[in-house]
């Protein structure tokens, strides 16, 4: 357990009975970058070491959340803060419990075996908050990886490298969207020795599609009950699929009371709803999370700026992002669509056949114009005056329908602003770019 003070100018944590001096600073942003810099001059002697740095930066986070969290954030949001960093600090805490894999891999059946789950995102996105991704990125390109790739992927890829990242119990992905995605869990796998399952998703949905993936599920079961040494429980994933049904029913309701209220968020806040939608979705926690939201929502305030629906991964760090919406009176993201890729109801009766409709119904998968389509109907639905698109540094989904998207979307209608950046490299966002267009966006808005 780790305990935070701070004491004059000193900032200490105490973790396991040990009190370590961190940083001579009052100022937040140079107390990351001065505990980064010295994470990054552990790894290069020790990944241990650095790997202690990280443990012990997540646990004071997670005190400091659970505790001292800013009253101006929902309560709700506070408390998904810390559900996620309780899960990167199981991730490398217990990695014989935990298993790699994409936002797209149907973890309400890793679930159901106990097993946490960590994806490329989630844990880069946590590397990066700490201002060391840059460190692993060039560790991933010195080995091999070219500078083009998704940063995401390199990071990921580097701090398997680097072995800061201990081996997982498994590895599951997805073929769904992502090109480089098999390959980054291909090459991780076979670095650490960790047991690997690529679940092949067809581009369409149809009786044929839905049996394949399902005869794939069946025996993705079976290899985690030869891996965990324990049966599949029907009654249990049975019981997920209720929560997750619920769990989405009342974020719908959420959206829709939402629309006109001030419901501030952050971009980080945004980017940890990832972790609720997809990594843990099902679990008890989450439920409980989406109907506190449901009930926090009706209570808040009326809201007279102007609202964005968000498409695809948000820049956490990104500075002029920040302080345009950031706890913020004026701009408000309603929903990011990552959050919203399927969410129609699953049938408990039928589970491993509702989880093969849920991963081929991906908004995702398939043609552009059948997402274009998704999008406009999320759009309407949250009553969004405008949309972001952000197209992240190596993603070629989204620079390839960029284009498309605003072009379909102006035709309703609709005001899109298309930002080029990075969804975790510092070093390839331009903030003085973002600034004048973001402005520009807003007086047309």
């Amino acid at each position: 357990m780790g305990v935070g003070y701070n004491i004059h100018r000193f900032n200490f944590v105490l973790y396991d009975g040990q009190c370590i001096l961190i940083l001579e600073t009052r100022n937040s942003m140079d107390i990351i970058k001065r505990y980064g810099d010295l994470i990054k001059k552990k790894m290069a002697d020790s990944p241990a070491a650095g790997r202690r740095l990280i443990d012990i930066g997540l646990h004071y986070e997670t005190f400091m959340k659970r505790h001292f969290a800013d009253k101006a954030l929902p309560r709700p949001y506070a408390d998904l803060n810390v559900l996620a960093l309780k899960s990167m600090l199981a991730a490398l805490e217990h990695p014989e419990n935990t298993a790699w894999v994409n936002l797209f891999t149907p973890v309400e059946i890793l679930q159901n075996f106990g097993i946490n789950c960590l994806s490329i995102e989630m844990m880069a996105s946590f590397l990066g908050g700490f201002g060391i991704e840059d460190w692993f990125i060039n560790q991933s390109e010195a080995d091999g990886m070219a500078p083009t790739l998704c940063s995401y992927h390199k990071c990921f890829v580097g701090a398997v490298d680097s072995g800061l990242m201990p081996p997982a119990a498994a590895a599951v992905t997805t073929s769904t969207v992502c090109d480089g995605n098999v390959q980054t869990f291909r090459r991780a796998a076979a670095a650490c020795r960790v047991p690997l399952t690529i679940l092949d998703i067809p581009n369409e949905i149809s009786p044929m599609a839905i049996a394949y993936v399902v005869k794939q599920l069946r025996h993705f079961i079976a290899e985690l009950e030869d891996l965990c040494h324990r049966p599949f429980d029907r009654a249990a994933l049975q019981a997920a699929l209720d929560r997750e049904n619920r769990s989405f029913a009342a974020y719908d309701r959420f959206l829709a009371a939402q629309r006109g209220r001030y419901y501030p968020s952050t971009l980080t806040i945004q980017m940890f709803n990832l972790f609720a939608s997809h990594l843990a979705i099902g679990t008890p926690e989450i439920l409980h999370f989406y109907e506190a939201l449901e009930r926090d929502v009706v209570n808040r305030p009326a809201f007279n700026g102007k609202t964005i629906f968000w498409i695809h991964l948000l820049p956490f760090y990104q500075e002029t992002l920040k302080g345009y919406f950031n706890l913020s009176r004026d701009y408000q993201i309603q929903a990011c669509d990552m959050n919203l890729d399927y969410n129609r109801p699953l049938d408990p009766a039928h589970p491993l056949e509702s989880l093969a409709k849920k991963m081929l119904g991906n908004i995702f998968v398939g043609p552009i114009e059948r997402r274009i389509a998704a999008e406009k109907a999320l759009i309407a639905k949250t009553g969004a005056d405008g949309v972001i698109e952000f197209c992240h540094w190596g993603c070629k989904q989204m620079a390839g329908g960029a284009g498309l998207m605003k072009e379909a979307l102006k035709a309703e209608g609709i005001l899109t602003l298309v930002i080029d950046g990075d969804g975790i490299d510092r070093r390839n966002s331009h903030d003085g770019q973002i600034k004048t267009r973001l402005e520009a966006f807003f007086e047309m808005l």
